[in-house]
Order: C-alpha cells, then structure tokens, then sequence
C-alpha cells in the first residue's frame, strides 16, 4: 500500500530531532510535509491521495429559490417563460448530488424538486379552461411569482448590506464629558476671607464710638441671628450679616458665629470666580439653575 501523506505544513529543516538528522545537503531547505516523523522535501511519485480529500464548492445557495434563480439567471432563460424541462434535469442533478452528503439539507430542496416535477407533469397533460375564463392557467405562474418576489428580496438585502455599517465600516466616536447635576463653585480661599473680614474691620472703625462698655455677648444668639437673616434668601452678600455700627466687638462674635455655622454645615460661604464677592447662603436650600 502506498504511503499516505500526513497534513503539510511548511517544517523547517533545523526542527528536526536530534537523534535522526538531516543529511547535509538538506540542511537549508524547507520540508514540504512530515512522512512519519520525517521531513519530506520532494513529493512522492506513488503517492496515492484519496478523490474525496478536497472539495470545492464554487457556489453557496440560500434555499431551494436560490438554487432555482440561479440556474435560470445563469443561462438567461426569461422568468416569465421557464423552459421548464431544462432547469429541472438541472436542479434534479443538484439534488443528487447533495442527498449523498446532506441527506437533511436535501430535504428541503426534494420538495421543491417534486414541485417542478408536478408542474412538469400538468404542462404535459392537455390544459383545461376553467368556466368563465378565456384561456387555461399557466401551471409555472405561482412558481414565477414567488422567484419574482425572492429575487426582489433578495436584491433589497444586497443594497442594505452595501450599505455602510457600523463597526464594519466605519466606528462611533465616543466623547465623554463629565457633567455635574449642581453648579461647583470655586472653593474659598483662606487669604481671601481674611481679606474681607479686615475690610470689614477697616470700615468699622470709620463709624465706631469711643464709648467704652462692658456686655456680654452670646455667639449662639448671634447664630440664630444670621440664621434669620438668610432665611428665604438664596444669596447673601457676605458684609450685609455685619453692623459696623454696633462695634467691633459685635463684629468680632458675629464673624464667630458664621464660622460656627459654617462648621455646623448650616451655612455655604461661596464665590463665583476668583477675586469676585462672597456669598453666604444656607445649605438646605437648593440652588436654582442660571
């Protein structure tokens, strides 16, 4: 028996195993194929390769339709006047040829096979009028009419898939933009409030009295205060909590009491932009959209 060639794949020379080497002559070319273990570099003459290792199917049909419009189309034959003893002995030898390998694929095709064979048959035997109508049906028009239509779908689905596709053709950019639900407003800077609170301090020495008194002052009552001040208001400028006309030290436990507050989180002290006036506002209430 003649020896069968193993699947051939490019091996080079050098791979070989050590304990059976390659004569010298051999050494730089590539193996064609593996003949039991060894490196193959010309094909046999009595190599013997069996007639069904490779097969080529030149065309791919959807159906037993698709088989049918391509026979006719292929030898243009007019759809409307189906020669119909040619493209049957045409499917017919199709359908033989896949029931040896696909006896389930045949199925579907066998049916429309016994349906070309049916309409072979009627347009042998003598056509008979109907009453009422003039000339006798032609058997092949139901059949005409559904090649039509898939020929007509079939058409459609080429110009969909023509179409251009997305990640087949082209790909969808994608920006991604990180969006807040609330406005952010700058965070206030330290050497900022400082500033304010001397320019408040600078203005209350301008209107201050020299009556010297002595009161006690209660930074919780101060608190509640400001509070009342803010209520049902959305921004207050920062100076309007303060009354320079009552002294500094009045100024000194107001100040102390939004800081409370603000450590309390029941006051916001914001500003727009930087070097721009801060606003006190309380922390319950929303912030409509500008």
């Amino acid at each position: 028996m003649p020896p069968v060639l193993e699947a051939a794949r490019p091996v080079a020379a050098d791979t070989a195993p050590l304990t059976e080497p390659t004569p010298p002559a051999l050494t730089d070319q590539v193996a064609l194929a593996r003949l039991y273990g060894q490196p193959l570099f010309k094909i046999p003459h009595d190599l013997y390769i069996p007639p069904d290792a490779l097969e080529v199917f030149l065309e791919a049909f959807e159906g037993p339709l698709d088989l049918l419009l391509y026979l006719i189309r292929k030898q243009n034959f007019n759809i409307l006047d189906i020669p119909l003893v040619q493209v049957t002995d045409q499917y017919l030898g199709y359908v033989e040829e896949i029931r040896s390998r696909n006896l389930e694929l045949a199925a579907e095709y066998l049916l429309m096979a016994a349906m070309l064979i049916e309409i072979k048959s009627r347009m042998l035997l003598p056509p008979k009028v109907k009453e009422g109508e003039e000339e006798a049906a032609d058997p092949r028009a139901e059949l005409v009419r559904r090649l039509l239509e898939y020929e007509k779908m079939k058409l459609a689905a080429q110009q969909l898939n023509d179409l251009p596709q997305h990640g087949r053709d082209f790909v969808q950019a994608q920006v991604f933009i990180e969006q807040s639900l609330a406005p952010r407003f700058p965070d206030v800077d330290v050497a900022e409030l400082q500033a304010a609170w001397r320019d408040i301090v600078r203005r209350a020495r301008l209107v201050q009295h020299h009556h010297i008194s002595r009161e006690a002052l209660s930074v919780r009552e101060y608190m509640s205060r400001v509070l009342k001040q803010l209520q049902g208001r959305r921004f207050v400028p920062f100076e309007a909590v303060f009354a320079p006309q009552e002294g500094p030290a009045v100024l000194v436990v107001t100040f102390i009491a939004l800081l409370e507050l603000a450590k309390e989180s029941l006051l916001e002290i914001t500003q727009a932009e930087a070097f721009a006036p801060i606003y006190l506002r309380l922390t319950y209430l929303p912030i409509s959209p500008v």
